[in-house]
């Protein structure tokens, strides 16, 4: 089941531009799937989808699947068009977003794979990454104002 679903939705990310979780949901349910919010949320984590600005000037999910050249493209787009404002305290990193960008910007910076992330937290439009040590914090800190 999980397969087949994880198949579907790649399937209609590539067919659609699929902006928001919600627009997810209803095509899978139109198709017959039973998901939950929650599970479309697992979903597009699992399958490391992320958004990314189209040619029409909104975002989309699509999969990041592709070369690290081309995630980490995807990543810098998105990050240099969604975030306000970097800071750290201690061995975490705060950054702030446009409202709802968060958990997009999260899934693309854990696509990014940092090696000094020990993991991440989204909201609306805050995001928390916590690093190994406050030393590796500031140098992530200062790598990512450079996006901006």
């Amino acid at each position: 089941m999980k397969t087949g679903r994880h198949a579907r939705i790649l399937d209609i990310i590539a067919e659609h531009p699929i902006e928001t979780q919600d627009e997810l949901l209803t095509r899978l349910r139109e198709e017959g799937f039973k998901a939950t919010q929650a599970t479309i949320s697992r979903d597009i984590k699992d399958l490391r989808l992320v958004k990314t600005l189209g040619s029409d000037g909104k975002y989309r999910y699509v999969s990041a699947s592709r070369s690290s050249t081309d995630i980490r493209t995807n990543f810098s787009n998105l990050f240099s068009t969604s975030v306000d404002s970097i800071d750290v305290a201690q061995n975490l990193v705060v950054i702030k977003t446009l409202s709802g960008m968060a958990q997009a910007v999260c899934a693309a910076l854990d696509s990014a794979d940092y090696p000094s992330v020990v993991g991440t937290i989204a909201g609306d439009d805050t995001i928390f990454i916590a690093c190994r040590t406050a030393d590796l914090a500031v140098s992530l800190t200062e790598e990512l104002k450079k996006l901006i």
